[in-house]
């Protein structure tokens, strides 16, 4: 019977060290950082959804992005949850972007007039990728610690499936 207990700990020890490691390496402990950027958010074309999250219509403007991002070097994916969905049923407002100078075709158009803006960088594997209640948490705290208002829109920025970008826009 004591070895069992014994072996029991023993086990349960180990996959807790084993879960622990995996969850550091894949980048779950990696901090966010964030910066102040004394410049105007980059210009946003796209298009906006209204819907719920499982419809077909969002991934294939996903897919239409995607595309425009292929014939515009240098730019990125850019998202905006405007009505975030609690649940799988529930209306959903998104704006899939990507970052240009000049408005294009059949493509809405949006700029920003803040002078600066905060920048979150979070790089860790998808799995272990900090929630987004916890990054705006840390950006309301670093904009409280320098005296700054943030005006409450919040631009996902993907640079690659293992690191996001957050900007948000001062007043």
């Amino acid at each position: 019977m004591k070895k069992f207990v014994v072996l029991g700990v023993a086990l349960i020890s180990t996959l807790t060290v084993l879960g622990f490691w995996g969850f550091s390496k894949l980048g779950g402990n990696t901090p966010i950082e964030v910066t102040l950027i004394e410049n105007k958010p980059e210009n946003l074309a796209g298009i906006t959804y209204r819907g719920t999250p499982g419809n077909e219509e969002l991934g294939e403007i996903f897919k239409k992005m995607e595309a425009q991002k292929g014939l515009h070097p240098g730019s990125y994916l850019h998202t905006i949850y405007e009505v975030e969905p609690a649940g799988k049923l529930d209306t959903m407002v998104v704006f899939v972007g990507i970052n240009q100078i000049l408005p294009l075709a059949d493509m809405e158009f949006r700029s920003f007039e803040n002078n600066s803006y905060l920048l979150a960088k979070i790089k860790s594997n998808k799995w272990v990728m900090p929630d987004p209640e916890k990054v705006k948490e840390k950006l309301s705290e670093f904009a409280k610690e320098n005296n700054l208002a943030l005006s409450g829109i919040y631009i996902d920025r993907i640079i690659s499936e293992n690191e996001v970008q957050v900007i948000a826009p001062v007043k």
